[in-house]
Order: structure tokens, then sequence, then C-alpha cells
């Protein structure tokens, strides 16, 4: 080996070992990571008992049992509370994007006074937290007589829209040449069915990137039904794990049962809409 070669394999030994010091870093990460996921599913199936008596390393369960399931699929009614959550993490993204596409259009597509300065406001309200209007919320629903009413979540969630849905489907809009929608109006279109058949058939990827997000943020929402709802017929699927803990006990393998398969509709919508995920993201953030 020449005295030229030495520096040249050094330079290509120490750049091996950091690719593999990293590799093994992210490997350690993403166990760190995902290790509370894997212990939820094992403890999911074992006893109350079992789940403190246990070293957390200790993921297989002995015995196996699967009384936790049973339980919440035939005394809690744990499906009826998956069919309230999955009705509201329908009924609120539908109506949340409609509202949100028709904004975007009219500050996109309508040429009017004051379009931007209120983009600007709307666009502003993402950092305010919305702790601060459960007050005024609650008041407009007391007074509307929707207490103890799915409603109260769908108006509160969907009607009034959303800054970041706005963003995304003006951002779309905006990519969309100009020539398409003013050959739509030389057809005699109107600006609402210019919206209903051109711009929203092309939204695809922003639709199902805000139907994961949104299905999966009503799906979990766990304060709105604490302050809207009190009736068990009407409870969600997160309000029933929680009435699995009161001042005496917490009933922690029910708990664990419940969150795996309160999981379970979001990982496949997921896994269904992956690709237009990534798509929406990047197209959202495109202006034309």
């Amino acid at each position: 080996m020449t005295n030229a070669e030495a520096p040249r394999l050094s330079m290509r030994q120490r750049r091996i070992t950091g690719l593999v010091i990293y590799n093994a870093l992210m490997v350690l990460l993403c166990l760190v990571i995902i290790y509370p996921l894997i212990w939820t599913i094992f403890s999911s199936f074992k006893t109350n008992q079992q789940i403190f008596s246990e070293s957390p390393i200790n993921l297989i369960p002995r015995p196996f049992t699967t009384g936790n399931y049973q339980k919440l699929l035939t005394i809690y009614d744990v499906p009826l509370m998956v069919f309230n959550g999955l009705y509201l993490a329908i009924v609120i993204p539908v109506l949340s994007m409609l509202t949100s596409s028709m904004a975007a259009y009219a500050l996109a597509r309508l040429r009017f006074r004051g379009r931007n300065v209120i983009f600007l406001l709307l666009i502003s309200t993402m950092m305010i937290p919305g702790y601060v209007t459960l007050i005024p919320n609650f008041a407009i629903m007391v007074k509307l007589k929707l207490l103890n009413s799915h409603w109260a979540l769908i108006l509160r969630s969907a009607l009034s829209g959303s800054a970041t849905s706005i963003f995304l489907f003006r951002q779309f809009f905006l990519s969309i040449p100009r020539d398409l929608e003013n050959a739509a109006i030389v057809d005699g279109c109107s600006h609402f069915r210019i919206w209903a058949q051109i711009f929203m058939p092309l939204t695809k990827p922003i639709i199902a990137t805000l139907a994961v997000f949104q299905f999966q943020s009503s799906y979990n929402d766990f304060l709105g039904p604490v302050i809207y709802i009190s009736s068990d017929v009407k409870f969600t699927v997160q309000m029933g794990l929680n009435s699995f803990r009161n001042s005496f006990s917490t009933r922690y393998d029910l708990i664990m049962a419940g969150s795996i398969m309160s999981l379970i509709p979001v990982v496949i919508l997921f896994i269904c809409c992956q690709k237009y995920i990534v798509r929406g993201i990047v197209m959202g953030g495109v202006k034309g």
C-alpha cells in the first residue's frame, strides 16, 4: 500500500463507520418510539395483575388471554362506542371539507376587496389555542339547546371550518390554471358548478390528506365529548376508556385492549390513503 492510498482507505473506513453508527442510532430510536405500542399490544392480552407484577421487558403474556377483548365486546358495549366515534369521525371531516373548500375557493378565485386581509386573519387564528374558545362555544351550544347531542360536536368542529384545511385547499386552487376556469365560465358555468364539478374532482390528494388527519382528530377527541356528552349511549371510545378509571381502581388491562381497538380504524385508513397523504401535502404547498 502506497502512502497516497492510506489516507483514501482511512477516509473510506471513517465513512463506513459513521454510516454504521448512524444506522444503529436510527434503529435504536425507532425501537424507543415503537416499544410503548408493542408493550400496549402484548399487555392487552394480560390480566390487570400481570401488568403490574411483571417487568415491562417481559412482553409475552403468561397465560395468554383474550378475556379483555371479550369483556369489551359483550359487557361494556364498546361496539356502540366505536360506532359513535366512527359516526363523528366521518360526518365531521365531510362537512368540514365542504365548508373549508368553499371558503378556500372564494379566497383563491373570487375577486373582492379585503380578500388578502381576510386570509391573513384566518391564518392568524392558527396561533390561538383551542382552549380559548371553549367557554364561548359551550355558551352557544347551551343557547341552541344542543347539550348531550352529537350535533354539538359536529357544529363545533365541522361547520366552523379549519384554517389549515382552508390554507391547503386555497394553495391547491391557486395552482389550477385560470384557462380551465375561464373556459367553464364561457360555457355558462356558475362559480358553484366550477367549484363542484371542476375544482373538487382535482383535489383528491388534498381531500385524502385532510380526511386522514381530521378523521384521526375527531375519532380521538376526548375533550369535546367530555364537555358536551353526558349520556352513556352517546359515549365515544375515548370516553369509554376513561370510564375504566375510578377513585378506587383502574382497569389497565381493559384500557390497553380498548386502546388497541380504537387504533384499528385509523391504521386502516392511513394504510389505504398513505400515497395520497404525501401527494396532498406536496401539492398543497405549491402556488401557481
